[in-house]
């Protein structure tokens, strides 16, 4: 065997065993075997379709997110008049879309606007209208570019968040991407209990902390007076059924959940669950100071615009630690840990559509699929083993070869597999065939010309390469546009498309040629190239 055969003999030798080095793991005779140990930890993730789960399409409420956005505006300009000595009168957002205040003394008008013009750029002054007494109104909104900016922003947030929380949750491979107009497409393969999943992805985690206002009978007040809100007392019954009550709260809250740095259910000395809080240290401080000038006032935990708890405050508490009690279940309070410690969502999400896929579902489309792929590589392999002789067994040998490669590229890039993933298996192996036939059909034309064995061989490969380069790089092109712009099985289509394309070139062209060079090199002299 020459030496220019023997490296690429040892190359393709190579890659073979690092693809079923990357493919043994993913087969069901090895996993939790002695021989796993040995193996990458890599393998194949199999799609919602194949492994059953959970498919969500959520809607971002981006207006609530630009009336959050606002209304935090407003509390920032107030703390900056105050500072300033600017007098300014109940800065709120009504509407959601628009920022208003009151400025108290005319006469501050330009320090007012050169702070407005320095520190929230993002905000124009769409109008003044003069106010009672002779004061100021200003009626602000966000400027386009800046509301763009924010509706980004707020669906990039959502998509982190949910999948911190899926994570913590435990789902394996979770597929979460974001879509066009707010819409976020969430996939958790292998879970089956829809409604707990929900749960934990829509809530929304807004935490709150409100001082509760007890010289207002909560059943009396139907109007709250100024500053006031009537809130709702969320408790449950020793048999499990919840019951709400209203609550009268201070409108402002004094502490919200950003501070948090650690949530955690835990159990107190009644083995009731209940959830820890830990602040990060400016929170630790803030929550001092909080408790420290309200002791013997009731502190509301507000959570998603509902009361869990109102402790009364014994004395200030320092060490940046809170509590959560609201007679939980185990699960509740651990999936509220979670959310909590995955973060809060900018801004609320419903659920557009739900689809739920059983295992047995997904079970038979793999037997179907994995049937069918047999089948058709059967055909395949016997077709060529009797068109082309032993020239056919040298394909078929690549097309096994093939497809390990494509199973061993999904293991190593951690692409999922999906049923139409399995139809571009399929597609491919048709692809690698097409290509033997193309490169046997040109040795044949050159051996009716009367070239010799090796120069037929070579001349067959070196001419048919340039053809089949050209096709596969136009089949890729549309596989990557493909990827590029389509969701979910069309994704799963082109990625085994294109791991197909690039293991059946390579087989095609290098392994075979290298087999077939190895069997010319083992025939007598002058034998007939019978292909």
């Amino acid at each position: 065997m020459s030496g220019r055969l023997t490296w690429r003999y040892v190359l393709v030798s190579l890659v073979a065993l690092i693809g079923i080095l990357y493919v043994l793991p993913s087969m069901p005779f090895v996993q939790g075997g002695y021989l796993a140990k040995f193996l990458p930890g890599d393998q194949i993730s199999l799609g919602l379709d194949l492994r059953g789960g959970i498919h969500l399409t959520l809607a971002v409420d981006i207006d609530k997110a630009v009336a959050n956005s606002l209304s935090q505006m407003a509390q920032d300009i107030k703390s900056f008049a105050q500072d300033e000595k600017i007098g300014v009168y109940k800065p709120e957002s009504a509407d959601g879309k628009h920022l208003e205040f009151t400025l108290v003394n005319p006469d501050k008008k330009d320090a007012l606007e050169a702070f407005l013009k320095d520190k929230y750029s993002i905000l124009r002054i769409d109008r003044t209208e003069p106010a009672e007494d002779g004061k100021l109104k200003y009626v602000m909104s966000m400027t386009p570019e800046y509301k763009k900016y924010m509706t980004d922003l707020t669906i990039d947030q959502a998509v982190k968040t949910i999948r911190n929380r899926i994570d913590q949750f435990g789902v394996a491979e979770p597929d979460i991407r974001k879509q066009a107009d707010g819409r976020i497409q969430v996939q958790l393969p292998g879970l089956q209990d829809p409604e707990r999943a929900i749960q934990i992805i829509g809530q929304t985690a807004h935490l709150e902390f409100k001082l509760v206002d007890d010289e207002s009978n909560p059943e009396k007040v139907k109007t709250p007076p100024p500053g006031r809100e009537i809130g709702v007392y969320r408790y449950r019954n020793p048999d499990g059924s919840y019951l709400e009550k209203p609550i009268v709260l201070k409108k402002e809250a004094v502490m919200t959940g950003e501070y948090i740095s650690d949530a955690r259910a835990s159990f107190d000395n009644t083995n009731q669950p209940y959830v820890v809080l830990n602040f990060n240290a400016r929170g630790a401080k803030l929550f001092e100071r909080l408790t420290g000038e309200n002791i013997k006032k009731r502190l509301a935990i507000v959570l998603d615009g509902k009361v869990y708890s109102a402790p009364v405050i014994q004395d200030k508490i320092a060490g940046g630690r809170a509590s959560i009690t609201g007679h939980f279940t185990v699960n509740e309070a651990r999936d509220l840990a979670i959310v909590l410690r995955a973060g809060s969502l900018p801004a609320p999400v419903t659920v557009l559509e739900q689809r739920s896929v059983g295992p047995s579902l997904g079970q038979e489309s793999i037997d179907k699929g994995v049937f069918s792929a047999l089948v058709g590589g059967l055909a395949v392999i016997v077709f060529m083993a009797v068109y082309y002789g032993f020239a056919g067994v040298v394909a078929d040998v690549a097309l096994l070869l093939n497809i390990v490669l494509i199973l061993a590229g999904l293991a190593l890039f951690g692409a999922t597999l999906t049923l139409p993933g399995i139809a571009g298996i399929i597609l491919t192996i048709g692809m690698a065939v097409d290509a033997n036939v193309i490169i046997f059909e040109r040795i044949r034309e050159e051996t009716k010309r009367g070239l010799t064995p090796h120069a037929a061989m070579d001349e067959g490969y070196s001419r048919a390469t340039l053809t089949i380069l050209d096709a596969n790089l136009t089949t890729i092109i549309a596989a990557i546009v493909l990827y590029q712009f389509g969701t979910g099985p069309i994704r799963g289509f082109a990625v085994t498309l294109i791991l197909g394309i690039v293991a059946s070139m390579f087989t095609a062209i290098f392994a075979s040629k290298v087999l077939m060079d190895t069997w010319l090199a083992c025939r007598k002299p002058g034998a007939a190239l019978n292909i």
